[in-house]
């Protein structure tokens, strides 16, 4: 298997562990009976809580391009030591933005986004040339 498909297998995986690290501190705010519910009147998330929402929110969105990406580089034969490193990048960064979205420090979360988003652009302008 190709080293950027086994990433994003692994970044699917780690969607479903932020959407569990999201769901116990949004059930213990908002409570069982507003999350069991059927959500007609929306509450807002806040705090930690609502920083790991949109954590995973974020990564449902870099997941879509960080895909693309791979699909690009194994449907293109384009894989290169460059590419599987931008995808283990990415993925550390995925790893590491959790916490710096959590912890609520000014730019850090917005570095360590940077750090995913560039290696998914370089993984697809290195496939594409």
């Amino acid at each position: 298997m190709p080293v950027e498909l086994k990433v994003l297998g692994y970044a699917a995986l780690l969607q479903f562990l932020q959407f569990v690290l999201m769901a116990v501190p949004v059930n213990l705010q908002l409570g069982v009976t507003y999350t069991g519910g059927n959500r007609d009147v929306p509450q807002p998330i806040t705090g930690v809580a609502g920083r790991l929402k949109r954590a995973m929110d974020n990564h449902f969105e870099g997941l879509i391009l960080f895909t693309i990406a791979v699909l690009v580089v194994v449907l293109g034969e384009a894989s290169t030591p460059l590419t599987q490193n931008c995808a283990w990048a990415y993925l550390w960064a995925r790893i590491l933005y959790i916490p710096a979205y959590a912890s609520g420090v000014f730019l850090v979360r917005s570095l360590v986004w940077s750090v995913g988003f560039g290696a998914t652009a370089v993984m697809l302008v290195a496939a594409l040339t």
